[in-house]
Protein backbone atom coordinates (compact mmCIF):
# COMPACT_ATOMS: atom_id res chain seq x y z
CA UNK A 1 0.00 0.00 0.00
CA UNK A 2 1.36 3.46 -1.18
CA UNK A 3 2.07 5.66 1.75
CA UNK A 4 0.46 9.18 1.83
CA UNK A 5 2.22 12.63 1.06
CA UNK A 6 2.63 13.16 4.26
CA UNK A 7 3.68 10.42 5.72
CA UNK A 8 6.76 10.12 2.56
CA UNK A 9 7.67 13.41 4.27
CA UNK A 10 7.91 12.09 7.77
CA UNK A 11 9.63 8.87 6.71
CA UNK A 12 12.48 9.94 4.93
CA UNK A 13 13.58 12.04 7.50
CA UNK A 14 13.30 9.16 9.83
CA UNK A 15 15.44 7.81 7.35
CA UNK A 16 17.76 10.04 8.20
CA UNK A 17 17.66 9.70 11.94
CA UNK A 18 18.10 5.98 11.81
CA UNK A 19 19.54 4.46 8.95
CA UNK A 20 16.63 2.54 8.33
CA UNK A 21 17.48 0.58 5.11
CA UNK A 22 13.88 -1.16 5.00
CA UNK A 23 12.31 1.92 5.72
CA UNK A 24 14.77 3.82 2.81
CA UNK A 25 13.74 1.44 0.10
CA UNK A 26 10.10 1.57 1.04
CA UNK A 27 10.01 5.61 0.67
CA UNK A 28 13.07 5.92 -1.60
CA UNK A 29 12.72 5.67 -5.65
CA UNK A 30 14.94 3.96 -7.06
CA UNK A 31 15.88 6.90 -9.39
CA UNK A 32 16.23 8.85 -6.52
CA UNK A 33 18.46 12.20 -6.82
CA UNK A 34 19.93 14.46 -3.79
CA UNK A 35 20.56 18.28 -4.98
CA UNK A 36 22.36 18.88 -1.82
CA UNK A 37 24.99 15.91 -1.98
CA UNK A 38 27.47 18.16 -3.23
CA UNK A 39 29.16 18.87 0.45
CA UNK A 40 28.54 15.06 1.43
CA UNK A 41 30.88 12.08 0.49
CA UNK A 42 30.65 10.30 -2.76
CA UNK A 43 28.21 7.64 -1.33
CA UNK A 44 25.84 10.66 -1.11
CA UNK A 45 25.34 11.50 -4.61
CA UNK A 46 24.55 7.35 -5.09
CA UNK A 47 20.81 7.70 -6.94
CA UNK A 48 17.99 5.86 -4.69
CA UNK A 49 17.64 4.84 -1.46
CA UNK A 50 21.83 3.99 -0.70
CA UNK A 51 22.09 7.70 -1.33
CA UNK A 52 20.05 8.61 1.30
CA UNK A 53 21.51 6.08 3.97
CA UNK A 54 24.96 7.43 2.90
CA UNK A 55 23.59 10.94 3.35
CA UNK A 56 22.20 9.71 6.70
CA UNK A 57 25.75 7.97 7.93
CA UNK A 58 27.27 11.31 7.26
CA UNK A 59 25.16 13.18 9.55
CA UNK A 60 24.85 10.86 12.24
CA UNK A 61 28.80 10.50 12.26
CA UNK A 62 28.84 14.55 13.22
CA UNK A 63 25.92 14.65 15.03
CA UNK A 64 25.16 12.17 17.80
CA UNK A 65 21.48 11.75 18.80
CA UNK A 66 20.32 13.60 15.35
CA UNK A 67 17.01 14.40 15.25
CA UNK A 68 14.67 16.53 12.76
CA UNK A 69 11.35 16.93 14.13
CA UNK A 70 9.00 17.78 11.24
CA UNK A 71 7.28 21.27 12.71
CA UNK A 72 5.04 21.90 9.16
CA UNK A 73 4.43 20.20 5.90
CA UNK A 74 2.06 20.90 2.87
CA UNK A 75 1.78 18.17 0.12
CA UNK A 76 0.66 18.63 -3.20
CA UNK A 77 0.04 16.08 -6.00
CA UNK A 78 3.71 15.58 -7.03
CA UNK A 79 5.10 17.58 -4.30
CA UNK A 80 6.25 17.70 -0.50
CA UNK A 81 7.11 20.70 1.01
CA UNK A 82 8.81 19.94 4.77
CA UNK A 83 10.06 22.62 7.55
CA UNK A 84 11.74 20.88 10.40
CA UNK A 85 14.68 21.60 12.34
CA UNK A 86 18.03 19.73 12.86
CA UNK A 87 18.90 19.40 16.08
CA UNK A 88 21.63 17.08 17.87
CA UNK A 89 25.22 17.36 19.42
CA UNK A 90 28.55 17.71 17.60
CA UNK A 91 30.37 15.25 18.49
CA UNK A 92 32.05 13.91 15.53
CA UNK A 93 34.01 15.40 13.01
CA UNK A 94 31.66 17.69 10.07
CA UNK A 95 33.55 16.92 6.82
CA UNK A 96 32.54 18.94 3.72
CA UNK A 97 32.88 18.22 0.64
CA UNK A 98 33.16 20.22 -2.69
CA UNK A 99 34.26 18.74 -6.03
CA UNK A 100 33.82 15.06 -4.63
CA UNK A 101 36.98 16.38 -2.25
CA UNK A 102 37.32 17.49 1.25
CA UNK A 103 36.79 21.06 1.65
CA UNK A 104 36.22 21.64 5.41
CA UNK A 105 36.86 19.55 8.47
CA UNK A 106 35.22 21.32 11.67
CA UNK A 107 36.31 19.33 14.31
CA UNK A 108 33.97 18.36 17.50
CA UNK A 109 33.20 21.20 19.37
CA UNK A 110 30.40 19.11 21.25
CA UNK A 111 28.29 21.95 21.06
CA UNK A 112 24.41 21.73 20.51
CA UNK A 113 22.52 22.45 17.13
CA UNK A 114 19.21 23.81 16.47
CA UNK A 115 18.38 25.40 13.27
CA UNK A 116 15.77 25.64 10.83
CA UNK A 117 15.58 23.86 7.23
CA UNK A 118 12.95 23.34 4.47
CA UNK A 119 12.80 20.71 2.25
CA UNK A 120 11.21 20.02 -1.08
CA UNK A 121 10.37 16.23 -2.11
CA UNK A 122 9.50 15.36 -5.28
CA UNK A 123 6.84 12.58 -5.59
CA UNK A 124 6.59 10.05 -8.64
CA UNK A 125 5.29 5.98 -8.47
CA UNK A 126 4.19 6.77 -4.55
CA UNK A 127 7.99 7.57 -3.67
CA UNK A 128 10.37 10.22 -3.21
CA UNK A 129 12.47 10.63 -6.21
CA UNK A 130 14.00 14.08 -5.35
CA UNK A 131 15.10 16.54 -2.84
CA UNK A 132 16.33 19.77 -2.56
CA UNK A 133 16.67 22.00 0.26
CA UNK A 134 16.75 25.76 1.73
CA UNK A 135 18.87 25.41 5.36
CA UNK A 136 20.32 27.75 7.48
CA UNK A 137 23.84 26.70 7.41
CA UNK A 138 24.99 30.27 8.61
CA UNK A 139 23.08 29.64 12.04
CA UNK A 140 24.38 26.20 12.11
CA UNK A 141 28.07 27.18 11.75
CA UNK A 142 27.75 29.83 14.09
CA UNK A 143 26.30 27.60 16.88
CA UNK A 144 29.65 25.55 15.86
CA UNK A 145 31.46 28.47 16.63
CA UNK A 146 33.06 28.61 13.34
CA UNK A 147 31.37 31.29 11.96
CA UNK A 148 32.03 34.21 11.96
CA UNK A 149 35.31 32.57 11.87
CA UNK A 150 37.80 33.43 15.02
CA UNK A 151 41.27 32.85 16.04
CA UNK A 152 40.15 29.67 18.17
CA UNK A 153 38.24 28.07 16.13
CA UNK A 154 40.75 28.60 13.04
CA UNK A 155 43.70 27.32 14.65
CA UNK A 156 41.95 24.03 15.52
CA UNK A 157 40.95 23.25 12.22
CA UNK A 158 44.41 24.28 10.76
CA UNK A 159 45.77 22.22 13.70
CA UNK A 160 43.75 19.00 12.98
CA UNK A 161 44.88 19.36 9.25
CA UNK A 162 48.30 19.53 9.99
CA UNK A 163 48.24 16.68 12.16
CA UNK A 164 46.50 14.63 9.92
CA UNK A 165 42.83 14.23 12.13
CA UNK A 166 41.41 16.07 9.37
CA UNK A 167 42.48 13.70 7.01
CA UNK A 168 41.88 10.37 9.04
CA UNK A 169 38.10 11.74 10.06
CA UNK A 170 37.14 12.46 6.36
CA UNK A 171 38.41 8.93 5.39
CA UNK A 172 36.36 7.57 8.28
CA UNK A 173 33.12 9.67 7.67
CA UNK A 174 33.35 8.57 3.67
CA UNK A 175 33.46 5.14 4.75
CA UNK A 176 30.97 5.13 7.30
CA UNK A 177 28.71 6.46 4.63
CA UNK A 178 29.47 4.08 1.41
CA UNK A 179 29.18 1.17 4.63
CA UNK A 180 25.61 2.73 4.98
CA UNK A 181 24.92 2.85 1.02
CA UNK A 182 25.62 -0.75 0.89
CA UNK A 183 23.43 -1.63 3.64
CA UNK A 184 20.09 -2.60 1.47
CA UNK A 185 18.78 -5.40 1.66
CA UNK A 186 19.75 -7.34 -1.86
CA UNK A 187 16.34 -7.43 -3.19
CA UNK A 188 15.69 -3.48 -3.04
CA UNK A 189 19.27 -2.46 -3.90
CA UNK A 190 19.50 0.15 -7.05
Amino acid sequence: MAMHATDLGHALFKVLETGDPALAAEVVHAEFRNREAAVSPPACRIPGPAGVLASGAWLRSAFSDLRLPVTGIITGDTQVWVRLRMRGRHTGAFVLFKDQEVDQVVPPTGREIDFEQIHVLDLRDGKIIRHEAVRDDITMLGQLGVFPPGPAAGMRMLSWRVTGRAARAASEVTARAAEAAAALPHDTAV
